[in-house]
Formats: structure tokens, sequence, C-alpha cells
């Protein structure tokens, strides 16, 4: 099964989101500007954490702060531009994953807080 064979959420869905970046400044700008464009309903930043990766040959360990956004399906494509734009790496962590149980309410905040873009 191909993933063009496979169901589709409705685009509606809540997905969560998350990326990381290097500072508390960055998390917090990709954070703001998300919401204040409307491609997110809310971004919860952590941090620091300590991030263990390969990079360039290399075993790296650096603190990190992440920042998990909500956001539907339809709005994803443009949420992901818009970090991939304004991201600090190179190679950014952009994870999508689907919400698979959510509260109607919730579903209905986030559905009117966020525009596809």
């Amino acid at each position: 099964m191909t993933s063009a064979d496979r169901p589709q959420p409705p685009e509606s869905a809540v997905l969560t989101v998350l990326t990381a970046v290097d500072s508390a400044q960055a998390a917090a700008a990709l954070a703001r500007g998300a919401v204040q464009a409307r491609l997110a309903a809310c971004a919860q930043i952590s941090g620091p954490v300590t991030s263990v990766y390969h990079w360039k040959d290399a075993l790296e360990t650096s603190q990190e702060w992440q920042v998990l956004f909500k956001t539907t399906t339809a709005a994803y494509p443009a949420l992901e531009a818009r970090l991939t734009a304004e991201h600090p790496y190179d190679t950014p962590e952009i994870i999508a994953t689907p919400v698979v149980r959510v509260s109607a309410d919730y579903l209905a905040w986030v559905a009117a807080e966020v525009t596809a873009g």
C-alpha cells in the first residue's frame, strides 16, 4: 500500500508538529511567528533539552529548545514552509504527528484559530 492509498485525515484534523532550535530566543521567535500567522493555534516551548546526534561525521551533544505546535492538516504545508524558511538549522527537524484522539471542544478551538495560510 502506497501513501496515496492510505486514508488521509480530514483537513481539520489536529497535528502536533515538533522542531528544535539552539536557543530560547529562536524558539520564541518561531512560536510567536507561527501563532501570529495563524498557522498554529498554540506553541509550547520546552528546554533546554540535551540532544545527541551525528552531524558531518562527528558525534555531537548540544542543548536545544523544543517547540511543539498544534495545527491542522490543512495548515501543515504552510507551517512547514514557514519553519523551513525561518529555522536557524540547515536541516531542521520538522516532525508532524497526527492526534488520534482529541476532545471536540479542543478540536473546534484549533480549527477556529488556524487558517490554511
